[in-house]
């Protein structure tokens, strides 16, 4: 038996990524999947992944920034399986966003309003909007779990990418925050804070690991975290087996923040 028999669990960012290994080891675990993310190409990519595992799933493309395009995804999830056990929460940008949106990554004083609005419409709105559509299905159902993807930058200071950091610590109090307040109509919400992960998001940095002095003062396993153990710690927040966990923060980063 799998951990998520029988439960039907929408991922978002699940054309790359973190997302994409939730959308392989959920289905693999029993669960059906319905996947979400911006490109079609990728998703196509991921569900194929899935059904070559022998896993059941479904995706759709959509621009989570957007209040309507998350009430779709609900929406048509339940057309699809009639109804929704989990949401897991892994749609977001990071560094390699700034190549696409220059400015977006910056400190303060060289962020523009503008940038300001695109980073939190993408990495604190888009959790906010799903959260509030998946709610109402998991309180008629008296169950539900939510499983969000933060980062430590959302508890530890940076020396740039202050918007992002502001994002992912929203997430961590908006998590913690729906714990409080849904725990009593059988909803647990938690989240993961992962490190340094080796996704499409740090391509362009995956080079500081070869030398071992900077890889070291990243984090004391001198590695990036993979994909999938990240998966892995938001499969246990999303499955029974964590029942009493609620309002927790996860933290996978290797060491990085055990070290003063």
């Amino acid at each position: 038996m799998g951990r998520m028999d029988g439960k039907v669990v929408i991922i978002t960012g699940a054309g790359t990524g973190v997302g994409q290994a939730a959308m392989q080891l959920f289905s693999a675990e029993g669960a059906k999947v319905f996947g979400v993310s911006r490109t079609q190409a990728n998703l196509d990519k991921t569900l194929a992944l899935v059904k070559k595992g022998g896993g059941e799933g479904a995706v759709l493309s959509a621009d989570l920034s957007d209040d309507a395009a998350c009430e779709r995804v609900v929406k048509a999830t339940l057309e699809k399986y009639g109804r929704v056990d989990s949401l897991v929460h892994c749609a977001g940008v990071g560094y390699n966003w700034a190549a696409k949106s220059p400015g977006t990554m910056g400190d303060v004083v060289n962020t523009t309003p503008k940038a300001w609005r695109e980073i939190l419409g993408i990495d604190l709105d888009a959790c906010f909007f799903m959260c509030r559509h998946v709610l109402p299905e998991f309180i008629k159902q008296g169950k539900g779990t939510i499983v969000n993807v933060s980062s430590i930058g959302g508890f530890m200071g940076m020396p740039d990418a202050h918007t992002y950091t502001v994002a992912k610590a929203g997430m961590i109090n908006l998590t913690r925050s729906m714990c409080v307040t849904y725990a009593s109509k059988g909803i647990r919400a938690n989240c993961i804070a992962p490190g340094f992960i080796d996704t499409p998001m740090t391509a362009d940095y995956m080079n500081l690991f070869a030398d071992p002095v900077v890889s070291d003062s990243i984090t004391p396993m001198r590695r990036a975290g993979t994909p999938m153990e990240m998966a892995y710690g938001c499969l246990y927040l999303a499955s029974d087996e964590s029942g009493y966990c609620n309002g927790s923060v996860l933290t996978i980063d290797g060491g990085t923040t055990a070290r003063m």
